[in-house]
């Protein structure tokens, strides 16, 4: 199966008639590290999608968005997916100049510690259980970390999960149900980076609880 990103760059190469070897020869980056990123052999590191971006005229933003849908690599795990997607968009926002550079997964850690608490009210259960559902398919079910925002909804509401656990889950589920994002949504694929993080952060939790040191 092809993938997101290798599609896309055939579709330029093609645009702006260039062999995988001039594009080579204009980025510096080897022939065969191009041919494994467009045929899906190998995932493109940031400082590729750069120099695509560069040379064939496409906004960087479009190629991170391109790489975050490839999904997981075979074998590889879904958290380690994430941590790279979310490593990904956050070097990009790094180097962008549409957002505050001081962004910082603290300010992510600190709602979820708030909502953390709520989620432990009947009114904090209730907004989970009323408006999941509703708010995935507002984004049409798209954005990068939707399946995982599923499964989280999935083990929050069965019976075996415990007190501490839902607690934890049902912060990042609040988190995706507010509509206070610290980056908007519609900014696609950044705005997605606090969903992500928040994401990110439950699992790390949840795998602390499970498997504590």
């Amino acid at each position: 199966m092809d993938s997101n990103i290798g599609l896309l760059l055939k579709s330029l190469l093609k645009k702006h008639s260039l062999s995988m070897r001039k594009l080579s020869t204009l980025t510096g980056i080897d022939t065969a590290t191009i041919s494994r990123i467009v045929n899906g052999k190998q995932p493109a590191k940031l400082s590729h999608l750069k120099q695509f971006a560069e040379h064939l005229h496409m906004p960087l933003e479009k190629l991170v968005e391109a790489t975050v849908f490839d999904g997981n690599e075979p074998g590889s795990e879904p958290l380690s997916d994430i941590h790279h997607s979310v490593n990904t968009i956050q070097e990009v926002l790094a180097s962008s100049y549409l957002f505050d550079q001081k962004y910082t997964t603290e300010r992510v850690q600190q709602e979820l510690e708030k909502y953390e608490q709520y989620a432990q009210t009947a009114e904090g259960n209730q907004m989970i259980y009323d408006d999941f559902r509703s708010k995935v398919e507002q984004v049409n079910g798209a954005g990068p970390f939707i399946e995982q925002l599923k499964q989280m909804f999935e083990k929050y509401c069965h019976e075996d999960t415990t007190v501490h656990e839902r607690a934890v889950l049902g912060s990042g589920l609040l988190y995706f149900i507010s509509s206070v994002d610290i980056i908007p949504d519609y900014l696609f694929p950044l705005g997605y980076l606090d969903d992500a993080i928040a994401v990110q952060l439950v699992l790390q939790r949840l795998s602390q609880i499970n498997h504590p040191a």
